[in-house]
């Protein structure tokens, strides 16, 4: 039976230096630009879908200061756990890379839409603001080791500088994000659609990747599960795109109608009539 992955190292130093990679495409220099461009392009989509859950959380819940806190805070612990469970992934680095790139693309990318949902059918989002932030935290917390793992298949380095290297394109590529969701993405796109190209966008660098530059460390069957769960995931994605318009509508609806408020604990109540 074909394994869905490739093949683990072994030897006692396969932990502490994962092999080189089979076969690359390019000329190992290259190899390594185009892991920290995937870093780059993985940190700005990071960047975004946190961003996301703080402007929703500010739009559908308010008091700002306490749910940025919240969220950060969140998702900052869930990456440590992230960073810890990516351990038993390293062997498989590239399929594990490829198949979490694919969820967080799902679930960033899907996270706002959700958010609208939940505020439609049940007036409340801040378990699923919660969920999200703890989800999108572990997974991206997940991403380091793997890319770790992987520039040193592509060239051996100095462990300091490679970090160096991952981290440098991690800062960059959260600086773009930065800048991109206040003067890009929300003026073009809106808050969904916004997150929900950002899912493609994280889907195609991760994916891209690792099909192309490591597919030679990929069982026929892993390239095309990996293949397939990638087009799934960016179906899913564009097929939710025509439903943003109408549902962030409704909610600016039923966020805006006359005649209702929030009492402290964010539940509708009826305003209080005016004085006089």
């Amino acid at each position: 039976m074909t394994d869905v992955s490739e093949a683990p190292p072994t030897g006692p130093r396969a932990l502490a230096e994962p092999p080189p990679a089979r076969q690359l495409p390019v000329p190992p220099a290259v190899g390594r630009s185009l892991v920290l461009v995937a870093v780059f392009l993985c940190a700005a989509c990071g960047l975004v879908y946190e961003l996301t859950l703080i402007a929703l959380a500010d739009h559908l819940v308010g008091d700002t200061v306490t749910q940025t806190s919240i969220v950060l805070s969140l998702m900052i612990f869930a990456m440590g756990i992230g960073s810890l469970s990516a351990k038993r992934l390293r062997p498989r680095a590239a399929a594990g890379f490829c198949l979490i790139e694919a969820v967080l693309a799902l679930v960033g990318g899907g996270s706002a839409v959700v958010l609208h949902a939940s505020h439609l059918q049940f007036g409340e989002v801040r378990p699923v603001l919660i969920a999200f932030s703890l989800a999108i935290g572990v997974l991206i917390g997940m991403e380091m080791p793997l890319l770790m793992t992987l520039i040193q298949r592509v060239r051996r380095q100095d462990p300091s500088g490679a970090v160096a290297d991952l981290s440098a394109a991690d800062y960059v590529g959260a600086l773009l994000g930065g800048l991109a969701f206040p003067f890009l993405l929300l003026p073009m796109l809106g808050r969904l659609n916004a997150a929900l190209f950002t899912g493609v966008i994280n889907v195609l660098a991760g994916g891209a990747m690792v099909l192309w530059l490591f597919r030679h460390d990929l069982s026929r069957r892993a390239r095309w599960v990996l293949l397939t769960v990638n087009g799934a995931v960016i179906a899913v994605l564009l097929t939710t795109a025509a439903l943003a318009g109408p549902l962030e509508q409704a909610t600016g609806r039923d966020i805006e109608q006359p005649g209702t408020g929030t009492d402290n604990c964010g539940a509708a109540v009826p305003c209080p009539p005016p004085n006089g």
